[in-house]
Formats: C-alpha cells, sequence, structure tokens
C-alpha cells in the first residue's frame, strides 16, 4: 500500500514530521517497507529561456540561453518544438539525475555545439506521459526557485506493507485514524453528503447470486465531460506507480486509494438494457479493461447486461463498456463481492488488480453507498453532469460482531498494566463501541474491521497502539533443575535419519506436499477426501500418499539440465486419509543412474554400475537403525506396493504384521507415469511405525556374545517350494534355538530339473555360540535335528540329501 505524506494530510490534521510518521506506522503494526522522500527532484529548478536560435547544423535542433536565476546564463541545444525565448520551465544542470530517462547529464556536444544541461518535459520528470514539448509554465513562475516544490514533486511516497487481516487500511482514510489514534494528529471527518438525484436511475439490476453478492449500488451521470483529470490528482497517483486514464477512471482509482472502496465506472451507452450480477456461463469470454480475453467458468462472478458479461465481478471491468473521451453518459457501481469467490476467480485468471487486493481482503460494507456518493460528488466537481437517484439492491445491513472483553485480558496476554480507561480510550479511538466500564465489557467492532473475532484481537488493539515498547521485558523463570527431554521421540529419530541418509551421500531435498492426481493414483492415493477444494495450482490437486514421486520429480528436472546421476532424501509427511491419524512421518529417498555409494558419474572403462535394488535396501536398513530399529530383528520379504518393481524389491517388517518400510527399483509402468527415465530405485521407512524406546532405566546386562567357549557354524541346505521365502526358512533356522543359533545366513540358491517342478534349494550357515560349557557331538546332532524340525514344520523343507 502506497500513499503519498501530502495524501496522507488530506485526512489527519498533524504536525508530525515524516520520520515520526514513519516510526508510529511502524510501531503500529503497519511497517514502513519503504520511503521515497523524492530527494532525485531537488537538483531540478525553474529557468527562463532568453533567446533561442536555430542550430547551426540540424533544422530541428534549437540554441538556447538559459537563466537559472543565479545571473549565469547558460548555453542548452534542445529539440522540443516549443521551445522559444521567454519560456519559463525546468531546467536540469549537468550531473543531475533525470528519472524519466534514467540518465545523468553532462556537459556535450550535439552536432558541434556544447549543451549544459537540458529543458525537461513532463514525461523525463515522470509528471506525465507527455513529451511532445519542454514543460511550459507560466510568465509569474518564480526563477532560481526549486521546481519540485512549485510543482508539488517533492511529496514524499511511504509504502507500507499490510497483513491480510488488516483490510482497514487499503485505504489512506483507515491509515490516517490508526495513527490518530496512536496520538499523531487528529483524523478529519468524512464530510460525504448524499446528493440528491434528479429521478430514478433507469438502469435497473437483478442479482441472481446473492451468496457472491450481497449487494449492489449503482447511479447514473448524464452530460459529463470526460477528460484529463487535474494535476494534483494525477500527480498522486503517479507517485503511487499508477498511469493516469481519464477523469471518470481517475476517481475510482482514487477513491479506490483514499477511502479503501473499489469502484467501477461503465459508459451508459455501451451497456444494453439493464445490468444482471450472474454466475457466468461456462465458456463465456470477456474483453478486459488489459486489453486480454478471459474465458469464464460457472463459478466465477460477471455483471452482465442483455449481450453478455460487461465486468468480471470485484476484479477488472470490460473493454466494451469502458468510459473514454466520449462517455457522456456514465454508469457509477459500488458492490459487495464474496472474498472467497474474488480470490479465486482472480487466480484461476491470473488476474491482479487493486479492487481484487481489497475486496479479497474485504471491505466495509457501510461505506457501500457513502462511497458511491463520494465518487458522484467527485465526477460532478471534475465532469460536471447531472446525477439520477441511487439504486441499492439486495444489502440488507451488516451485524457487527460484540466480544465480551475482560479488561484483565490485557496483563494476562502481555504482561503489560494498561488501565481499563486507557483500553477505552483506545479501542474508541479506533472506532470500536464499548459499552461498560466495569471490569468485563462488551466491545462492538466497527464494520470496517471484519478480522476481529475475540478478545485476543482486542488485547492486540490496545497493545499495539499503547505500545509494544511499553512492554517491560524479564528474564525467563529459572526451575532450579535440569530441564527434562526438549525433543520429542519423532523429532530425535527424524534428525537422525537425515543425518544418515547425508552420511551415504544423499542430498536432501524439500518438495510440495500437493501433487498431480495421476501421480497420487500411481502410488496408492486418489481418495476424493485428500484431493484439495482449493488447489493452488492445476498440477497440485491431491494430497500426497508418497514421497517418491516428488523425489522423482526433482531428479528428472535435474536430469533434464545434465544433473542425471542424483541421490535425493527427505524426511516429512505423507496422507492415507483425512483424518489426524491418516499421516504418516517418512524418510523416503531415490538414487538414479549411477549414483551408488560408492560414487556417481562416467567410469573410465565405460561401464560404470547402475543403481539397483541393493542400494534402496542398504539406504532403508541404514536410515532405520540409525532412529534406533533393531535392525538384526529384522525380516526382508516379498510383498512391496505396486510401484516398485515386483522381483526386484521387498518390505522391511519387524515382527509378522508390524512394517517398517519397503524399497526396491521402480516399476517402469510408474516411471512412464511421472514420465521419468531410469534407471532409479527408491525407499521409504515409516518413522512413526518404530516402537517406543524403553524410559526406565535398567541395570546393565553381560554381552551374551562375549562368550569363552569357541562358536561353531554348520552349513544345511534344504529343498522347498519355489514361492517360499528365504526369510521365512532363515526365521525357522534361528527358531530352533534362540540361546545357541546366533546368526542365519543364505549362501547358496539352486534350482534345477533335479530338484523337481517348482522346488528349489536354500543352503544356509548357521552361527552357532554355546555360553555355558562347550558342546558335544551329542549336543550338535541334537541341535541339528531341531533345526530341520523346525524347518520342515514352517516351510515344508525337507533336509537336502
Amino acid at each position: 500500500m502506497k500513499f503519498t505524506l501530502s495524501w496522507l494530510k488530506d485526512h489527519l490534521d498533524t504536525d508530525a514530521t515524516l520520520a515520526e510518521i514513519t516510526e508510529a506506522l511502524t510501531m503500529i503494526g503497519l511497517e514502513v517497507e519503504a520511503v521515497d522522500d523524492k530527494a532525485q527532484f531537488a537538483p531540478f529548478t525553474i529557468a527562463r529561456v532568453l533567446t533561442a536560435e536555430k542550430h547551426p547544423d540540424a533544422d530541428k535542433l534549437k540554441v538556447l540561453t538559459v537563466d537559472a536565476g543565479d545571473g549565469k546564463p547558460v548555453q542548452v541545444v534542445c529539440g522540443a518544438p516549443n521551445a522559444r525565448a521567454g519560456l519559463v520551465g525546468a531546467f536540469a544542470a549537468p550531473g543531475t539525475y533525470v528519472p524519466g530517462i534514467d540518465l545523468e547529464l553532462s556537459v556535450g556536444k550535439i552536432r558541434g555545439v556544447e549543451s549544459h544541461g537540458m529543458m525537461c518535459s513532463e514525461r523525463e520528470l515522470e509528471m506525465s506521459d507527455e513529451h511532445s514539448g519542454i514543460i511550459d509554465l507560466p510568465e509569474d513562475a518564480p526563477v532560481g526557485t526549486p521546481f519540485a516544490a512549485y510543482a508539488g514533486l517533492d511529496d514524499p511516497v511511504i509504502e507500507i506493507g499490510l497483513t491480510p487481516n488488516r483490510p482497514d487500511c487499503t485505504g489512506v482514510h483507515g491509515i490516517a485514524r490508526d495513527l490518530a489514534a496512536a496520538g499523531l494528529g487528529t483524523l478529519k471527518p468524512l464530510g460525504i453528503e448524499p446528493i440528491a438525484g434528479d429521478g430514478a436511475c433507469p438502469i435497473d439490476v437483478r442479482i441472481d447470486a446473492p451468496d457472491l453478492c450481497p449487494g449492489f449500488a449503482l447511479r447514473l451521470v448524464r452530460g459529463v465531460k470526460n477528460g484529463p483529470s487535474p494535476q494534483w490528482m494525477q500527480q498522486r497517483l503517479i507517485a503511487i506507480g499508477l498511469r493516469p486514464i481519464n477523469a471518470l477512471v481517475d476517481i475510482t482509482n482514487y477513491v479506490t486509494f483514499g477511502w479503501g472502496r473499489p469502484l467501477h465506472v461503465f459508459d451508459a451507452a455501451k451497456v444494453t438494457g439493464n445490468l444482471v450480477v450472474r454466475r457466468a456461463t461456462d465458456g463465456e469470454t470477456i474483453l478486459g479493461l488489459d486489453g486480454k480475453e478471459y474465458t469464464l467458468t460457472g463459478e466465477m462472478c460477471t455483471i452482465a447486461d442483455e449481450r453478455g458479461p460487461e465486468s468480471i465481478a470485484g476484479i477488472m471491468g470490460g473493454e466494451e463498456s469502458g468510459c473514454d473521451e466520449t462517455t457522456t453518459d456514465v454508469v457509477i457501481e459500488s458492490a459487495l463481492w464474496n472474498p472467497r469467490n474474488v480470490a479465486r476467480t482472480g487466480r484461476d485468471l491470473g488476474i491482479i488488480t487493486d479492487a481484487r487486493y481489497r475486496f479479497e481482503r474485504g471491505v466495509d460494507p457501510e461505506f457501500m453507498v457513502p462511497g458511491l456518493e463520494l465518487a458522484t460528488r467527485m465526477v460532478l466537481d471534475l465532469c460536471g453532469g447531472t446525477p439520477t437517484e441511487t439504486r441499492v439492491t439486495g444489502y440488507a445491513g451488516h451485524q457487527c460482531k460484540t466480544v465480551d472483553f475482560p479488561f484483565a485480558e490485557v496483563r494476562r496476554l502481555t504482561g503489560a498494566d494498561v488501565e481499563a480507561a486507557k483500553s477505552t480510550d483506545i479501542l474508541e479511538r479506533l472506532g470500536f463501541d464499548v459499552n461498560g466500564r466495569g471490569e468485563i465489557a462488551k466491545v462492538t467492532a466497527p464494520s470496517w474491521r471484519p478480522d476481529i473475532e475475540g478478545k485476543a484481537d482486542l488485547v492486540e488493539e490496545v497493545m499495539r497502539i499503547h505500545g509494544v515498547g511499553n512492554i517491560a521485558p524479564l528474564p525467563l523463570e529459572s526451575h532450579g533443575a535440569v530441564n527434562g527431554r526438549v525433543l520429542t521421540v519423532q523429532q530425535v529419530r527424524t534428525r537422525a535419519a537425515k543425518r544418515a541418509l547425508a552420511a551415504r551421500g544423499m542430498m536432501e531435498a524439500v518438495t510440495w506436499s500437493f501433487i498431480p492426481a495421476a501421480h497420487a493414483a500411481a502410488f496408492g492415493g486418489g481418495a476424493a477426501a485428500l484431493q484439495l477444494a482449493n488447489p493452488i495450482a492445476a498440477d497440485m490437486s491431491d494430497m500426497r500418499p508418497s514421497l517418491l514421486p516428488g523425489l522423482l520429480a526433482a531428479a528428472q528436472r535435474n536430469a533434464n539440465v545434465g544433473h542425471g546421476d542424483v541421490a535425493l532424501f527427505e524426511v516429512a509427511g505423507t496422507y492415507e486419509s483425512d483424518t489426524p491419524d491418516g499421516q504418516r512421518r517418512v524418510a523416503g529417498g531415490i538414487r538414479r543412474g549411477t549414483a551408488t555409494l560408492t560414487g556417481a558419474g562416467r567410469a573410465w572403462d565405460g561401464h560404470a554400475a547402475a543403481v539397483g535394488v541393493f542400494d534402496a535396501k542398504a539406504d532403508a536398513l541404514a536410515a532405520l537403525e540409525a532412529c534406533g530399529a533393531p535392525v538384526d530383528k529384522l525380516t526382508v520379504e516379498r510383498g512391496a506396493p505396486d510401484w516398485y518393481h515386483p522381483g526386484r524389491s521387498g518390505l522391511i517388517k519387524l515382527g509378522p504384521k508390524n512394517v517398517l518400510g519397503h524399497f526396491g527399483e521402480l516399476h517402469p509402468r510408474t516411471l512412464e507415469v511421472l514420465d521419468v527415465k531410469g534407471p532409479v530405485c527408491g525407499f521409504e521407512i515409516f518413522i512413526d511405525a518404530l516402537p517406543e524406546p524403553k524410559r526406565k532405566a535398567t541395570r546393565t546386562k553381560p554381552r551374551l556374545d562375549l562368550s569363552p567357549f569357541q562358536a561353531v557354524t554348520r552349513d544345511f541346505a534344504f529343498v522347498v517350494d519355489a514361492d517360499v521365502a528365504a526369510g521365512a526358512l532363515q526365521r525357522a533356522v534361528a527358531g530352533a534355538d534362540k540361546q545357541l543359533v546366533t546368526g542365519v545366513t543364505v549362501f547358496d540358491l539352486f534350482e534345477g530339473a533335479a530338484l523337481g517342478d517348482g522346488r528349489k534349494s536354500v543352503a544356509v550357515e548357521v552361527q552357532i555360540q554355546p555360553t555355558d560349557r562347550t558342546l558335544t557331538d551329542e549336543d550338535l546332532e541334537a541341535l541339528s535335528g531341531r533345526i530341520v524340525a523346525s524347518v520342515e514344520k514352517a516351510t515344508g523343507g525337507l533336509l537336502r540329501g
């Protein structure tokens, strides 16, 4: 939000300096982002042309003698057609920066004649777009004085950053109200008087979408003369970055920034029949005032006549009904629009306007009609004409919110002692109605403060005007003891997983929680409950069911710019349902190309190893181990999700039911959906699926693996059905005697006709560690028998002869 100092003083009676005003604005929550004090205009002075002679070597140039008021006339070469002896204008001496042409002047020669500065046009001083000639001032303009002061160019521009909850300060009047409440002056009254109309407005309006338009006011002004707006208005609009167009359009912009009340003007001669506020029909088009054609949908609100849409409600008017120099009858519109609908329409169409900025935050509903009266008065003053009566449709009045406000809340929430009387005074100066002078008052928010919801909001209002600097700093209380654990188990595991994966050469990525619907469906998502009702982009419509789609897309973007060998990881949330329990904490990662743990890139022999299932498995187990999972008790089985290659993937489980993660090479079908080229492998582990660690202290137990007795290994080969997992056989062997069997390793797999169809041989090495005595041959034979029996019972396998 930008405004000039003089504009502010039109609404605020104050003697405060610019520095005092900017300091106060920041202290009351309207943070000043920039101040342009117009120092660049200080070097320009009012000068008189003494002589004007034709340039000896150029027909269109003149050699001027210019008096800048210092008694030392200088020579200036000028090409302006209106340059003449006796003209008074704006002079820039050598060394002056001219903003309109972005140039610092120096003494130079033009066609062999020296020029010591220049006489400036309005465009060169950014006063307007006029550049057909140099500035021509009245004969009595004071020569030698600063031109900026004479022309009003020394008016500082202040820019503040507004938070979305302060729609009341999208106009200069609202900012002045806050400064007056802070003690920096007195707010000037609006002084808006109703204007009597000559007969009823001949144009009627019908509201077919009352949920999108709570109220609509308009009136017709006949016989206007539309031309350029006055210089003072143009200067203020230019100062805040707006281009003056014509008086009627400039008035709407001036009211928008001055009072936070967006308006629109229609050329009545270009409106066919009456107006109707309705939802657009899918596919309807409108040519906007910016010269672009927009295609509307059924969710968008429009003001239409018998021909079709004439305005995109609350955002932009149409070119076909716009006002220009031929306009003689004008329809002035002041309406209320649904903020959510305006925001969504503007985003879908990609339109950012000053009207949208205000309507999507919420304008003062009670200022709809006064804003129309204000604009009508300015039209009559600047353009003339005869107004009709005002026509108001649909508006049922505004119900202000009342909050029970205990004055003690100020101290409870801020620690500052503010007397009830002072709190009351502050709120009333801000426009609140305070009833009750006891411990609790009923406070009614004004119509321009839709952000006030509860007593905490009122405390904020009191403290920002009272001054947050008046809150005394206090040290934190000492508890006299060592504090307990600060981080939760999940936070500790998150940090550990990130460190472990980074140590394995992977780069951390942060991807969007929203992904395209097709990507979500490819990874088990796509449920209606996880589709966004108001996505920020068409390709971000679903909450992600997995981290892998975002990581794969990031890897492909890197590959597209020449970085194909990448290893990325992320630790974040995924979404399985729309309930609070449906979010999971997941650590996931992918490797692409040759980005293995041993290195990435081209090999000298041309045979660099591509990533594969075992790279993903190692990453997953490393992350689980860092999170404290009992890796020696984990099992790897088939059954990974469909987005992995069925023969090159696996599930990681703790016990028969607790799935801790999955890994593998990505299925070619999945990569095709995401438009990703391989080879790619990936994994995901579920941090929140790990059992909580024991918190009570336990006594140290002796390590059983430090036995004084010699360990023994025995090899077994079992013939089992081809669909029996090696992990199931390992568990059966380990379960035969959990005290003696300390490890089971698969070292051979054989399939052949000699074993029969659908059969295979799995050979394992069993580590046996006695703890209390040396095992005898009889002990080993008995253990072998138990191992064979356990395998036969669990898998149906037989000892291979």
